[in-house]
């Protein structure tokens, strides 16, 4: 399956920018993941987007996938409009009608002048959905934990016997099959060209045995921050947006490792058949404008979609620090990184998916 880039001209290109909703008076629904993350985005972008045009956002908060979004296009009862979403679920979802259009070209220029074709990093434009931020997988662990000798790659985290204690991973393959791979020795350039392969599949699955025992499992963003907090999990994959927060606002003495960070994007789509379209489009325009994307980077460390919007990125908007040193982007967190390969997750997601949760139930 190819992501394709927006073009040409749609429905929704066509609407005009200052377009006012002709529910105006409705709340306009936005989903999104809860936690530090929904609450940057309220900061950044429903606030000051209720302050400009008066309607009032519903946030709600969810965790990932499809499975609801399909079910009120099929019956015809939109209750979401706009909803945040990783980069494969955007892709399929497109491809399965799920989602409105929205061309490139009725997104705001650039705060220097930058057509949004221009402005936009690769891969953060998608026929049906826009790009807002970079985040990665990490894993973090309590620095507490650990006085001397502290984890420092992905085979730390594999370790059980040199690093004792639990692990918290999210219940999905996806980055696990990854990390496991990288923790056996695959090149983080080669990791999807393995895991293609039953062999390496294989392999990825044998060395998630060896830590199977000392996993808890979680689903939702915020639960790996609680877990390291409670004592439950000595380290945890995590998003890194979460561990900042819990280190930076509630002063937690966790530690990132930032080594084979798997980095991607969420974007924002909008539902298809919402009968608040020319709102929501209004509301994502708004949203995905230089200065917002800048202005959500003062409240969670990631990273802006907008080339322009890097040099707005300023300090904490409550701690003060800056934020460019803790951005997964930044020179010395991204020596490892790995870009999660969403073709590659849209194309091979529900076999993988299946076997892990046979994997899982043994």
């Amino acid at each position: 399956m190819k992501l394709p880039l927006i073009k040409g001209a749609t429905l929704a290109g066509i609407l005009a920018f200052g377009a006012s909703s002709a529910l105006a008076g409705d709340a306009l629904t936005v989903v999104s993941w809860g936690g530090a993350y929904t609450k940057s985005q309220i900061e950044a972008y429903h606030k000051p987007y209720t302050a400009k045009y008066g309607t009032k956002i519903q946030s709600e908060d969810y965790n990932g996938g499809l499975a609801e979004i399909r079910a009120q296009v099929e019956a015809g009862k939109i209750t979401w409009d706009v909803v945040d979403l990783e980069v494969s679920d955007a892709a399929r979802g497109c491809d399965d009608g799920l989602f409105e259009k929205i061309s490139a070209g009725s997104l705001p220029n650039g705060v220097n002048g930058a057509l949004p074709a221009k402005d936009f990093i690769p891969g953060a434009l998608q026929e049906c959905a826009v790009g807002t931020i970079v985040w990665s997988t990490i894993y973090a662990y309590d620095a507490n934990k650990y006085k001397s000798k502290k984890p420092k790659t992905i085979s730390d985290f594999f370790d059980t016997k040199k690093f004792p204690g639990k692990r918290g991973m999210r219940k999905v393959p996806k980055v696990n099959l990854e990390w496991a791979l990288m923790a056996d020795g695959v090149d983080g350039r080669d990791v999807y060209k393995v895991l293609a392969t039953k062999a390496g599949q294989d392999r990825a699955f044998k060395k998630l045995d060896t830590i199977k025992d000392d996993v808890l499992w979680w689903e939702a963003g915020a639960q790996p921050p609680q877990m390291l907090a409670d004592g439950e999990v000595v380290m945890t994959s995590a998003y890194n947006g979460r561990i900042f927060n819990a280190a930076v606002t509630e002063k937690k003495n966790f530690e990132i490792v930032w080594d084979r960070q798997l980095f991607s994007f969420d974007l924002y789509a909008i539902i298809k058949g919402t009968p608040r379209l020319k709102e929501a489009l209004r509301y994502v325009q708004f949203s995905t404008a230089s200065e917002q994307l800048a202005n959500q980077a003062r409240w969670i460390s990631y990273g802006p979609t907008r080339k322009s919007s890097i040099k707005l990125i300023s300090t904490h908007a409550t701690a003060g620090i800056k934020m460019m040193p803790h951005m997964p982007t930044a020179p010395n967190n991204f020596k490892t990184a790995v870009l999660e390969n969403a073709e590659f997750w849209s194309d091979n997601g529900d076999e993988l998916n299946e076997r892990f949760n046979a994997w899982l139930a043994k």
